[in-house]
């Protein structure tokens, strides 16, 4: 497994990562509240949390390549949808 975590500073992460979750709840296994979220692709677990700080996300999946593309459709999503804001600061660790 491939792990990779950002923290992502907004005042606006509750918001962001319900936005996403419902986003991908139509094609994808997805359980999310006010403040965490796990997204299930087929080779990849997303996870986020929310803080009055910033939006955690943690992708981790079968091997390094999944886990950068999964990243980078994480970091476009989030963009989008937060637009205002864009683009948000992600550093990936």
């Amino acid at each position: 497994m491939s792990t990779a975590t950002a923290h992502v500073p907004t005042a606006n992460a509750s918001r962001y990562l319900q936005q996403l979750c419902k986003h991908w709840s139509h094609k994808l296994d997805v359980a999310f509240d006010e403040r965490a979220g796990t997204v299930r692709f087929q080779d990849a677990v997303v996870s986020m949390s929310a803080s009055e700080q910033g939006l955690s996300v943690t992708v981790e999946a079968t091997n390094e390549e999944i886990r950068d593309r999964i990243e980078g459709v994480v970091q476009s999503h989030l963009d989008r949808f937060a637009f205002r804001e864009a683009p948000l600061p992600f550093q990936w660790s």
